[in-house]
């Protein structure tokens, strides 16, 4: 073994002390399941992101990664904690994971914390990019509906599948797979060119 290199050792190997990291990562997780998320988030939300402006035609040499680093703080900082709270919440307050309580999780989800998230998604991002609160709150009443809307149908379904067949301790992470195609759905949105018309029409 190399002079000031630890090691731990398992079934008779001698591992790096790297592996020693990784292990207190896991326990920290397991630990702090909020973490879970954040970690998740922190990259689950810029790839969405690059998803998006890949279907804009963009490509390596021109992404933008200072829109990507946005989301990647969005997700990590907000969009993860805010998702934990709430699934701490329905949890304890539908404690069974049968199919009729997942489904009542599900629909609450839609009319309690979606139209908060959505709003509080454009409302940070503009933030995020400078913008003024009047900007911010224009482009939040431009396009919460048809956001709302798509979500509406979609959230139900990928909760209730959620709720009912996965533990607790891993709902945020699989709800971060499914936020993936979201999140890449809440970039179109983001960046779509409704908002600028209605500012030309002001």
């Amino acid at each position: 073994m190399l002079p000031g290199v630890n090691s731990v050792h398992f079934t008779g190997t001698t591992l790096p002390g790297g592996n020693m990291w990784w292990k207190f990562i896991v326990e920290v997780t397991n630990e702090y399941k909020i973490l879970r998320g954040m970690i998740s988030y922190s990259a689950l939300w810029p790839v969405g992101c690059l998803i998006q402006q890949t279907f804009e035609g963009k490509r390596l040499k021109n992404y933008d990664w200072e829109r990507c680093l946005r989301y990647s703080l969005y997700g990590t900082f907000v969009s993860a904690p805010m998702l934990y709270t709430w699934m701490r919440c329905a949890n304890i307050m539908w404690p069974r994971t049968d199919f009729r309580s997942s489904l009542a999780k599900a629909f609450t989800e839609q009319g309690a914390y979606d139209p908060f998230a959505i709003v509080l998604f454009f409302y940070g991002m503009s933030i995020l990019e400078r913008r003024s609160q009047r900007e911010a709150g224009d482009e939040v009443r431009a396009k919460f509906w048809d956001t709302y809307k798509v979500g509406f149908f979609y959230w139900p379904v990928v909760q209730t599948v959620n709720f009912s067949m996965v533990r607790p301790k891993n709902q945020i992470v699989v709800a971060g797979f499914f936020s993936l195609i979201w999140t890449t759905f809440l970039a179109y949105s983001k960046s779509s060119q409704k908002q600028q018309s209605i500012e030309q029409a002001i």
